[in-house]
């Protein structure tokens, strides 16, 4: 909102009206007042929690110190959600598309989280929404944004084509309808395409279409979008379940996802500059330079709830942050194209999920064969194990924030290992 009114007083050449058209000053405004927005209301909200007694009911899981988490404020991810939402009202460019889907991400599945919370703390219901349910709003989430990246014509990315394979329609779609077509050789132009980023190979891109490369070509769309929109669910129901699974120690969720942010946020903006994007040989993808303000909210806000839930944590997000983190995470990897780093950079996600996956395959499967269920570790998640393992919290999310930060480093350096 601040950017058109600003915008508006560009034009009538008032001073210090440009800064809001750089990049940099909207994301560092962003940052800054998001990180003030999480400081300011996050205690006055953890009194309201507290007046209410929206407090953890602690299951009896033989943990150390389990109990002392009693009574701490669960739905602190509204703190979380209010310091994303209002910076990006305020300083990003409201019309761009991949805004629009961030904040309906951030919106759709906050709703569902809380709603989730507020039938496990208002209702007594420990069991809380149904889980059909939950992956239902994930589906549809995932639906909506792969239908919108596929035929939205404000989607595309900048690249290098031979001019002898052009269509009419590509012609007069170029950048500048200005500017002459060579006869023969490359140019570079804005269209659609399904392809995204693929670590540590040589051309470094992917093309979905290639999975349904086995169609005929005239018939090969919409199995290509089908394809697309299959791969963009399983990302965000993955990714935000992950993020779910890993809210299990004060601080643990919100530092590793403050951490992919900050890798997430240096992604989209090398992606939406041509210069960077050309000198690192990457996809060069126009209009994605708005998820810099975006993710700059995102960071200050995971910052500033931190402020509160590290330990001993004053709040928790509950489903309400720790759902939309993950789905916000997974949604703007997509955006920029680079969901196929998520293993790497989600790994800590991804390591709590398989963790659960596993002690559950293997304890069914040694309940059928032996009679009675055995277990890969002590207990799932794996940050569980750990507090097993006489592990003091504090130590356990540091240890696993440093392996984060490892892990986003190696997402970053993978634009130039191929």
């Amino acid at each position: 909102m601040l950017y058109y009114l600003f915008d508006y007083l560009k034009s009538l050449d008032f001073p210090g009206a440009r800064l809001f058209t750089f990049i940099s000053f909207r994301s560092a405004a962003a940052v800054i007042t998001s990180l003030i927005i999480s400081l300011l209301i996050g205690k006055r909200i953890i009194l309201y929690l507290q007046r209410k007694q929206v407090g953890e009911v602690v299951r009896n899981l033989g943990l150390e110190g389990q109990y002392q988490k009693q009574g701490t404020p669960s739905m602190g991810g509204v703190i979380i959600l209010s310091s994303i939402i209002i910076p990006t009202l305020l300083f990003a460019k409201l019309e761009n598309i991949y805004i629009i889907l961030m904040l309906i991400t951030t919106i759709w599945l906050g709703l569902i989280g809380f709603l989730d919370d507020y039938i496990k703390v208002f209702k007594k219901n420990k069991e809380g929404l149904a889980g059909r349910f939950k992956i239902a709003g994930q589906i549809i989430l995932g639906i909506l944004v792969g239908l919108t990246l596929f035929f939205s014509n404000e989607v595309k990315i900048a690249e290098k084509v031979n001019v002898d394979n052009l269509t009419m329609r590509e012609r007069h779609e170029m950048i500048d309808p200005s500017v002459q077509i060579p006869a023969q050789g490359e140019i570079t132009m804005e269209r659609k395409s399904t392809k995204t980023t693929i670590p540590f190979v040589k051309n470094n891109e992917f093309d979905y279409a290639w999975l349904v490369s086995f169609i005929r070509e005239d018939h090969r769309r919409p199995f290509t979008w089908m394809a697309f929109v299959i791969i963009v669910i399983f990302i965000v129901t993955s990714v935000s379940n992950g993020a779910n699974l890993t809210d299990g120690l004060d601080g643990l969720a919100t530092g590793t996802s403050a951490i992919i942010g900050v890798s997430l946020a240096i992604l989209a903006y090398v992606s939406s500059n041509m210069i960077y994007a050309n000198y690192l040989n990457i996809m060069y993808i126009p209009g994605t330079e708005e998820l810099v303000v975006y993710a700059s909210a995102f960071i200050g806000a995971t910052i500033g709830f931190l402020w509160y839930n590290s330990f001993p944590a004053q709040v928790f997000m509950g489903d309400t942050g720790s759902l939309a983190l993950g789905g916000i995470i997974a949604v703007f990897a997509i955006i920029i194209r680079k969901e196929l780093l998520i293993p790497i950079l989600c790994g800590i996600f991804l390591v709590e999920n398989l963790s659960v996956v596993m002690q559950v395959a293997w304890f069914k499967r040694t309940k059928r064969k032996y009679g009675a269920g055995r277990r890969i570790f002590l207990m799932a998640p794996l940050h569980h194990h750990y507090q097993k393992k006489g592990f003091p919290e504090p130590k356990i999310v540091t240890r696993f924030w440093i392996v984060a930060i490892i892990l986003a480093v190696i997402s970053i350096v993978t634009l130039k290992i191929r």
